[in-house]
């Protein structure tokens, strides 16, 4: 593909919602509210899910995603970002190991096409393949690979001029699919 302004500000903003993902890769997982459900910022771990604006991903609630002002824009986007027990298990036993991570799946659901949004809108799935990416037997054709054991297995969504965009397309996209 072809870097066109167009594709290259896709592809920045793929890097931006895969860091999104990334904090979940990273994060020590705080407990739930003490009713159980959703915490304050947007995230019920006991059901493996985030539903809110993007401003809350980072776990403070201040303006700001990790503390950058280059994504203000952003912290309006509503995001929903659902995960599998074998996300948990495969990112605890170090995302190497068929084991626990055979099974491993993420979505992130974008959503800046809201009041004071950023106007992006995108859908990815991310899937487990291990650290031999495209050589994987558990790889998927027509995906992308991403933080070194993982691959995106469906990226579509719109930019803020209404244009249609996939970034990736694998085959079969579903999740929980396991060779």
């Amino acid at each position: 593909m072809s870097l066109s302004t167009n594709n290259f500000s896709k592809l920045r903003f793929l890097s931006f919602a895969s860091l999104i993902s990334m904090f979940l890769l990273t994060s020590v997982v705080p407990q739930a509210s003490a009713a159980g459900g959703f915490n304050s910022y947007g995230y019920n771990y006991g059901a493996r899910i985030f539903s809110g604006p993007a401003d809350g991903v980072d776990n403070v609630l201040d303006g700001t995603i990790w503390n950058d002002p280059k994504n203000a824009p952003y912290v309006n986007d509503h995001l929903v970002m659902k995960w599998n027990a074998a996300w948990d298990a495969c990112n605890a036993s170090g995302t190497d190991n068929p084991k626990f991570c055979a099974s491993a799946w993420t979505t992130n659901e974008w959503n800046g096409k809201v009041p004071g949004g950023s106007g992006w809108s995108e859908h990815v799935k991310i899937i487990w393949v291990g650290s031999a990416t495209e050589n994987s037997t558990y790889w998927v054709s027509g995906g992308l690979p991403i933080w070194g054991s993982y691959e995106v297995i469906s990226d579509k969504g719109m930019d803020p001029d209404h244009i249609k965009f996939v970034l990736a397309a694998g085959k079969p996209s579903g999740l929980g699919f396991s060779k």
